[in-house]
């Protein structure tokens, strides 16, 4: 018998002598259990678990793999429409020699990562511990599918207006602006996480106007108003179309007491993105085909009809060359983003903008509750800027045949005074006006004898009486009733005002007269 049998025979032996006495004796303890086989930890990668059994490293990289090609969802905070891709699009990189080493960490206890795997086991065996997914993104690629998320996603906030034809108040809509650079580092973070969702970053946009600042807004009364006409030929329909289009992006704006009104912000940039066609231009001086050709003729009936209701013009530019819908010196030039025009409310209450392109006239008028109170329109035109003439040689028309192809128009400097009178009240204001001359083009063929054609410019001569005198208020009479009053105008035509005055000034006068209008 072996030594250790025969001691743990007579301690028992002591152990039952000793019961009988009430004494216990151990001589010999119990061998220690044999400790139980430790269970490798439950891996997960990109939310799927690793096969540990056999070959995890190439378990792991099969995965990442998988992933890389699968779908991740980048959400629009507060909801909308999410925008798809897959990692790959992002140009990623796999780092296999990192992946490797942090699975052999992660199943080695005497690591602090597979320390932190055998604790995350202990806690909680069913949720396997994460390892990040090693990949490198492509940051150029990446930013240029993220700009070009960004241009789907982004969208201007939408102030609450007045909708004038219903008599009713549209609200607000909110807008939205992403910032991609954050977005980057937050779709970074959740690649390396294994996500396959991942919130966008990025801002709400607060309209200007909201409606619960509209609740009191009063539109009964025509503070000021104006009219120019346009042609309602079929080969002005582009044209038209512009009109219309500028007109409802403004219609029913509400300026706030102290608040600025700025035409391109709120019209916004004149291109076949925001839906704008084709039509005449100045471009320079000349006439010329242009993306939101007619623009100008909304924001100049707008300027008249800030002009005669009192409102403060902070910014405002001529023409580079007099327009014929509209007197001179109450047009406004507009082009985005260089030129822009602006007005103010200076009155203790809300009005409203309401511009109409229908039946041949656009009408802008500037809404509120009723007031008194006057407004005059004085021109005076201090100088005359003799326009050249400039012939360019052609071989599209016969020789020795002159067409005119733009018609010369002279330079003007004036002056314009308003007078607003309230009242006992009158305050007046004065501004000085240039126009530059357009030069007179005239074709001059050198090809061939042949038919010459009939087309010329088609313009007339541009007259503008030389003092002019306009006065709007609720207190004038006129021939045809308005709701804010009558206006009657009163003229001087001077040297400027009559047909034929540039030929007697010695200008170069094209002898063949057109159809359209003047400043009258």
């Amino acid at each position: 018998m072996a030594v250790p049998t025969l001691w743990r025979v007579v301690a028992t032996a002591l152990v039952l002598l000793g019961a009988g006495g009430g004494i216990a004796y151990q001589l010999w303890p119990e061998p220690p259990p044999e400790p139980k086989k430790q269970e490798p930890p439950r891996l997960m990668v990109a939310g799927e678990p690793v096969d540990t059994a056999d070959d995890p490293v190439a378990s792991a990289l099969d995965l990442v793999r998988r992933y890389a090609k699968s779908d991740v969802s980048l959400e629009l905070p507060g909801g909308g429409e999410p925008k798809r891709l897959t990692p790959a699009s992002l140009g990623i990189e796999i780092d296999r020699v990192r992946l490797a080493r942090l699975v052999q960490q992660a199943l080695d206890p005497g690591t602090v990562l597979g320390r932190a795997a055998l604790s995350q086991q202990q806690a909680a065996p069913q949720e396997g511990f994460a390892i990040p997914v090693p990949l490198r993104i492509d940051g150029a690629r990446a930013l240029e599918v993220l700009l070009a998320i960004k241009d789907d996603v982004d969208r201007p906030a939408v102030d609450a207006v007045v909708d004038l034809e219903k008599k009713a108040l549209q609200p607000e809509q909110l807008g939205f602006r992403l910032d991609v650079y954050a977005t980057l580092a937050r779709l970074e973070a959740g690649l390396r996480r294994g996500q396959q969702t991942i919130p966008m970053v990025g801002e709400t946009v607060t309209p200007r106007v909201v409606a619960a600042q509209l609740g009191h807004v009063t539109f009964d009364h025509v503070l000021g108003y104006f009219e120019t006409t346009y042609s309602r030929a079929a080969k002005h329909r582009a044209r038209t179309y512009n009109l219309r289009l500028a007109a409802s992006r403004l219609d029913g704006t509400v300026l706030m007491p102290g608040e600025e009104f700025d035409f391109n912000g709120v019209v916004g940039p004149r291109d076949e993105a925001n839906g704008y066609r084709v039509a005449p231009v100045i471009a320079q001086g000349e006439l010329v085909d242009g993306i939101g050709g007619g623009t100008c003729q909304i924001s100049g009936t707008l300027h008249g009809a800030a002009f005669f209701a009192g409102l403060d013009i902070v910014e405002r530019a001529p023409h580079t060359r007099p327009s014929s819908y509209i007197k001179l010196g109450l047009d406004a030039a507009v082009a985005y983003p260089a030129i822009n025009f602006r007005l103010r409310n200076n009155f203790p209450f809300p009005v409203v903008l309401h511009e109409t392109v229908k039946n041949g006239k656009v009408r802008a008028e500037v809404l509120g509750p009723e007031r008194d109170r006057t407004v005059t329109f004085f021109r005076r035109i201090d100088e005359v800027i003799p326009f050249e003439e400039e012939v360019r040689e052609t071989d599209d028309l016969p020789k020795g045949v002159r067409v005119l192809s733009q018609r010369g128009v002279p330079g003007f400097k004036a002056t314009v005074f308003r007078i607003v009178r309230d009242g006992a009240y009158a305050e007046r204001t004065k501004r000085f006006n240039i126009y530059p001359p357009t030069t007179q083009i005239v074709k001059l063929g050198t090809g061939p004898k042949g038919e010459a054609p009939k087309k010329t410019d088609g313009s007339l001569e541009y007259v503008a009486d030389e003092y002019l005198v306009v006065t709007q208020g609720p207190d004038i009479k006129s021939d045809e009733p308005e709701p804010g009053g009558g206006t009657i105008e009163s003229r001087v035509p001077g040297k400027t005002g009559r047909r034929g005055w540039q030929k007697k000034e010695g200008m170069p006068v094209f002898e063949d007269e057109g159809e359209d209008g003047d400043d009258s």
